[in-house]
């Protein structure tokens, strides 16, 4: 799914058993590095985005936000460019703030070996970052099975990808939403970071299908997954399983 770059950076998340436990940072969490700095437009759009157990946040990277990785984090960016850097310490700035509110501790998510942040026991959650925007969705595993996001600028999908995203179907479906293409880019990279954890399947973007009437996809193994979408300064779709009630 990381073969077609469409413009932004993405973080896969990771199932919540790949961090086998959530140690408090070594370096203290100063309450500066929790001041959220948020695009008032994105941020009302993205309240359409919720669902009864994940919390969904934004950040717009900051300088200075690359200082937000912890000494946990830091070692897996030492040789990454000051933006990525950057961009990392700022959506972990966010999900510590939702796990905060989740009543969880605001730990270090440290880069697994596959790219993915360890996420605490009991805790599933996904991150996303493009060059401007950092956001984050967490959750509570008793109440959502898997959780993934994206986020892209809203901005249309060049010609040249199109073919590489949508199905055959999909196209059909376009209209002439000139965002309705990225919008499907970004949906299925949601989808992708919620089911891999669970499936352990690399996915092309054909794999998935794509319903925004129905706010669905469907996976090639017949997984179906839950959509929520949004518009604003910047295209936002959270993908995600319900867990058992």
């Amino acid at each position: 799914m990381r073969a077609v770059d469409a413009g932004g950076i993405v973080e896969p998340n990771v199932a919540c058993s790949l961090a086998p436990k959530c140690a408090r940072s070594t370096r203290p969490i100063t309450p500066a590095r929790m001041i959220m700095t948020v695009d008032p437009a994105l941020q009302s759009a993205i309240g359409a985005l919720s669902f009864p157990g994940i919390g969904i946040g934004h950040r717009l990277i900051s300088p200075g936000d690359e200082d937000a990785l912890l000494p946990e984090e830091a070692p897996a960016f030492a040789s990454s460019v000051v933006k990525v850097r950057r961009a990392s310490g700022s959506a972990r700035i966010v999900a510590r703030q939702l796990l905060k509110r989740l009543g969880q501790p605001e730990c270090a998510l440290p880069r697994t070996s596959g790219g993915a942040p360890a996420w605490p026991p009991g805790v599933v959650g996904s991150l996303a970052h493009d060059s401007r925007v950092a956001v984050a969705a967490v959750g509570m595993g008793r109440d959502v099975a898997a959780i993934g996001i994206d986020v892209e600028p809203a901005e249309s999908l060049p010609s040249e990808l199109l073919d590489l995203v949508a199905t055959p179907q999909e196209r059909l479906r376009l209209g002439d939403d000139p965002y309705h293409g990225r919008m499907l880019f970004v949906a299925k990279e949601a989808v992708y970071k919620a089911v891999y954890p669970l499936d352990q399947t690399f996915l092309d973007h054909h794999d998935v299908q794509i319903s925004f009437a129905e706010r669905k996809a469907v996976v090639r193994n017949g997984r179906v997954v839950e959509l929520r979408f949004c518009i604003a300064t910047h295209l936002v779709a959270l993908a995600f399983l319900p867990g058992p009630r």
